[in-house]
């Protein structure tokens, strides 16, 4: 694992002196309540804590705010070009019911993303999964404070609900990259463009981290018909 972070500064570092291509995040950061889920207690381990130990998860996170603070602050880029990357994983549903949502997993993450963008940083929301049902709590944000990227929610729905507060990335569905033809790809793009993007602040990327399956000449089709139809 230390080898496998390690390497991402010589890559970075490649990618902008071989191709120019820019760093779209810089920094960590990841939510009290993600921490006991994915490294202290389990998500199991977590799932029974919520039942028989509510408030002791709630001091738990709220322990760890200093420190998730600390490191999101310490790693961003100086020069507050590009955001604070923020994967997110066990806050959506089915992980968790929505009053866990209120009472646990919000109030301990919205002060750090407050105090961040006070330091003059935005933070991209990874939002792995489907985030619809909270979108109303993250409009109680600061407007451009976050880039919201879209996993498997409905990227038009999302950009109806909280485009004119927030940039949004993602939303171009991997399966359509994977297994659809580039016709289709380009057609799902210009549709993107056309009814998310019109009006500034989209970011055209796939839904989630893109592996083997993703097809070269669909990646092309992407990248390429973006280039060529979504000038302003």
């Amino acid at each position: 694992m230390l080898s496998y972070f390690m390497a991402f500064g010589p890559q970075i570092q490649r990618l902008r002196s071989e191709s120019g291509t820019v760093s779209a995040i810089s920094g960590i950061l990841k939510a009290p309540f993600d921490i006991l889920a994915d490294k202290l207690r389990g998500y199991l381990g977590l799932t029974m804590d919520l039942f028989t130990r509510p408030e002791k998860v709630r001091k738990a996170c709220e322990s760890l705010m200093p420190h998730l603070l600390h490191t999101a602050l310490s790693g961003a880029d100086p020069n507050k070009n590009v955001p604070i990357g923020f994967w997110m994983h066990r806050g959506c549903t089915p992980f968790i019911n929505m009053d866990q949502f209120h009472n646990l997993y919000w109030p301990t993450l919205k002060p750090i993303i407050e105090e961040i963008w006070r330091h003059g940083y935005q933070v991209l929301f990874y939002a792995e999964g489907r985030w619809m049902a909270h979108l109303d709590s993250f409009l109680e944000l600061p407007a451009g404070s976050i880039v919201f990227h879209v996993d498997q929610d409905d990227v038009f729905a999302v950009h109806k609900k909280i485009g004119q507060k927030f940039c949004i990335s993602g939303g171009i569905p991997n399966y359509l990259l994977a297994y659809e033809t580039p016709d289709k790809v380009r057609q799902f793009c210009k549709k993107v463009i056309d009814d998310v993007a019109a009006d500034g602040g989209y970011i055209m990327d796939a839904s989630a981290i893109m592996q083997n399956e993703i097809s070269i000449e669909n990646m092309k089709a992407m990248t390429e018909f973006t280039r060529e139809y979504g000038v302003y």
